[in-house]
């Protein structure tokens, strides 16, 4: 059984979308891409180590449009992420099926992210891919989540968490933050969502 890891830049109301920059932005319309730029110009050896455990190199599951963003800037800009060309992206999409970009795997639905995660192998992580992150979270694929929270609101964009997620506790396993306030959280699933009702 593989694990599948959410892993995020995330804004305090929750938006997820194009943190790098408007190229990131294949909808437009959005006009806060860049949202994470001042924050990775602050030299800071905790966020370097922060950075260290989140580029670390494992499987990839992305979705459509985050691959596309990827397969056009990656493949170029090897150099800065280790391993990036060697490890296997997977694509969850119905619509693209080829791809230039050496060990790149196209699943068509769930059935098939359900059968990758129960097969032999190491974790697989997901980045961006915000309407992909959510259809994980309904069918209650998530096993650990991983958050690089900047302490912004943006009021608009794409959100990682939507209607019609499965309920699930999570256990928060490490934390670290930054000087200039980001804050990096390591959760790992604990079960199903337990309350309180007064009968």
């Amino acid at each position: 059984m593989r694990k599948i890891i959410v892993q995020e830049f995330i804004t305090l109301d929750g938006v997820i979308q194009a943190p790098g920059g408007p190229e990131e932005d294949l909808s437009g319309g959005f006009n806060y891409g860049g949202w994470v730029a001042p924050y990775f110009a602050h030299t800071d050896p905790v966020f370097d180590k922060i950075m260290q455990q989140w580029m670390r190199s494992t499987d990839i599951l992305l979705g459509k449009n985050t691959f596309k963003i990827w397969e056009h800037y990656w493949p170029k800009h090897a150099e800065m992420w280790t391993g990036i060309n060697e490890i296997t992206k997977y694509v969850l999409s119905n619509s693209i099926d080829h791809s230039n970009w050496q060990n790149t795997v196209f699943l068509k639905n769930v059935d098939e992210v359900k059968k990758l995660k129960a097969s032999e192998g190491g974790d697989i992580k997901v980045h961006g891919s915000a309407h992909m992150a959510q259809t994980l979270f309904q069918h209650d694929l998530v096993d650990e989540l991983c958050l690089m929270t900047f302490p912004i609101i943006l009021g608009a964009g794409k959100r990682l968490f939507a209607e019609g997620s499965a309920p699930a506790a999570f256990e928060l396993t490490d934390s670290l933050s930054t000087s200039n306030g980001v804050l990096y959280t390591y959760y790992k699933w604990a079960g199903k969502v337990t309350t309180a009702r007064a009968d």
